[in-house]
């Protein structure tokens, strides 16, 4: 996952490309040098020089950029310190970080990684249960880098073993365990992705007062003439007219009105995808007051989305009564992530659900209370 403080740009024919860095070792003429591995969201990596992703991977391919380290190997961080590897241990092959880069070009990019087409492919799984989806679910859990398998369901106590049972099948073998799947694993796996799918939907009375709730997963929406809840998501591909400026996504709307430089809104406002959007605005300067006021702002935009968008407020106000439960990996202020941030997004859209008419001949419902 990218971090925020490691977000970096570069200038490349008079555009801004984001990007970010991580921690590498280069092998130049058999000493080993700490560095910074910058990844930007046009497939550039710099190690030393920039690099197509093909050609960083003959760079892995050789051991320039090391990912095994010899006991006793001469090591050096510039103007820092030197010393030798003692017992060095590593994370990583050099297919696992090539496949860890191509997936943070993605993320770069606002486009699915790895461990987001899996789990799309699950979806497609549990909606049609044949055997080649099952091996579509296979073929994509293995192509998630192996050493970050086990965060792909952000789940603290199976971690990936409802994954690695359905990827194996009846019969198959579950390779971290090292043991023959049998059936009633593999109904237990599941009734894991059932019951995972149905938790934002009327799941019955909770500790809330009797409300269910409605979960908004991180995913990368796509308009659509039927819309579902990803249309909910502020990067839901919606224009929204806000003083006099037309954004993209509510996404583009928050992030330019963040900062004070108008050409860096204009560049957040231009920019291809909501996830460039915030990376840009990620970088730019602050109003001063932004921390006291963004949640204000971010509740006029929604008001904005769902009064120009009427088949959209439809799926709003299709949610009923239910408790919002909204997604954000990046940012436990706005998202729930599963129970661990405050969900002022989810909030938010509860808050304006209750601001919203009811649709014509139909009596407004109870509304839900704002806080969870």
């Amino acid at each position: 996952m990218i971090r925020k403080k490691r977000l970096v740009h570069r200038e490349a024919d008079g555009r801004r490309i984001p990007g970010t860095w991580r921690h590498a070792f280069i092998n130049n003429g058999g000493r080993y040098y700490l560095t910074d591995l910058f990844i930007y969201a046009d497939g550039i990596v710099d190690a030393w020089e920039p690099l197509t992703l093909a050609e960083f991977e003959r760079k892995l391919a050789c051991g320039w950029v090391a990912t095994e380290l010899p006991e006793g190997g001469q090591a050096s961080a510039h103007a820092l310190a030197v010393w030798k590897f003692g017992a060095p241990a590593t994370w990583h092959t050099p297919e696992q970080l090539l496949a860890e880069v191509r997936d943070t070009v993605e993320e770069l990019n606002g486009r699915p990684d790895s461990t987001d087409r899996c789990l799309a492919a699950v979806d497609r799984f549990m909606a049609d249960r044949t055997e080649a989806n099952r091996l579509a679910v296979r073929e994509a859990y293995f192509a998630i880098p192996e050493n970050v398998r086990h965060y792909a369901l952000g789940d603290m106590d199976l971690k990936d073993w409802p994954l690695r049972v359905l990827a194996a099948g009846v019969g198959g073998l579950d390779e971290v365990a090292e043991e023959e799947v049998g059936r009633e694993e593999y109904e237990e796996a599941i009734g894991y992705f059932t019951e995972r799918q149905e938790w934002g939907s009327a799941a019955g009375p909770d500790a809330d007062g009797g409300l269910s709730s409605v979960h908004i997963p991180h995913s990368f929406p796509a308009a659509s003439d039927t819309p579902d809840k990803s249309a909910l998501r502020n990067t839901y591909p919606a224009p929204v007219a806000y003083e006099g400026t037309v954004y993209p996504t509510v996404t583009h709307a928050y992030w330019a009105l963040s900062t004070p430089d108008p050409a860096a809104r204009a560049a957040i406002t231009a920019a291809d995808t909501a996830g460039t959007a915030r990376l840009l605005g990620e970088e730019a300067a602050r109003h001063g007051d932004w921390e006291r006021t963004r949640t204000a702002v971010l509740g006029r935009l929604l008001r904005a989305k769902f009064d120009q968008h009427p088949e959209l407020a439809a799926v709003l106000l299709a949610t009923g009564t239910a408790a919002i439960l909204y997604d954000d990996m990046d940012d436990p202020f706005w998202g729930d992530n599963a129970g661990r941030g405050r969900n002022w997004m989810g909030r938010l859209l509860e808050l304006t659900r209750a601001e919203l008419p009811a649709p014509a001949g139909q009596a407004p419902e109870p509304r839900a209370p704002l806080g969870r």
